[in-house]
């Protein structure tokens, strides 16, 4: 008797355990799908995802390329990288790995004499990284956040 209850306890622990592990791999599916999303699979979404920022696009600038991200960061491109690490972006995780790249002329800069552009590199609907960047041959390149100090070009 006290046998037959043992392995109805185990079976009912076991159970328990499936179950509990099920629930929370569903948890992080459903959290995970919630953070890949930006809404910016759209001109307007990706207009919004900018004003969140504090910048003001001008919608019919948009310029779209696919882009080929490297194998491996070097020079340059681990100074970018450092850019949007600062900004909870990090392009180690896409190496080697093809996004949409769009790029927007910024219209509030507070600089009206430089041409501003602000670029969103895009993998489905998440954002992968972005900037925002003087065309200016001595230009700047800052994270997407809207900054009260602008940095200006170096003349």
């Amino acid at each position: 008797m006290k046998q037959k209850t043992g392995i109805g306890s185990n079976r009912k622990k076991a159970l328990r355990i499936v179950l509990a592990a099920a629930i929370l791999l569903t948890a992080l599916i459903l959290l995970r799908g919630n953070k890949a999303s930006d809404g910016v699979s759209t001109p307007e979404g990706r207009a919004a995802f900018l004003q969140q920022f504090g910048w003001e696009i001008d919608p019919a600038s948009e310029d779209v390329r696919t882009v080929q991200l490297p194998k491996v960061l070097e020079g340059m491109l681990l100074n970018y990288n450092e850019v949007q690490r600062k900004q909870g972006y990090d392009l180690t995780g896409h190496l080697g790995e093809s996004c949409q790249q769009f790029t927007y002329r910024v219209l509030n800069y507070p600089d009206k004499e430089q041409t501003v552009l602000a670029t969103l590199y895009i993998q489905g609907d998440r954002v992968i990284a972005g900037d925002i960047h003087s065309t200016a041959l001595n230009g700047f390149l800052q994270g997407l956040k809207l900054e009260k100090e602008q940095p200006r070009a170096q003349e």
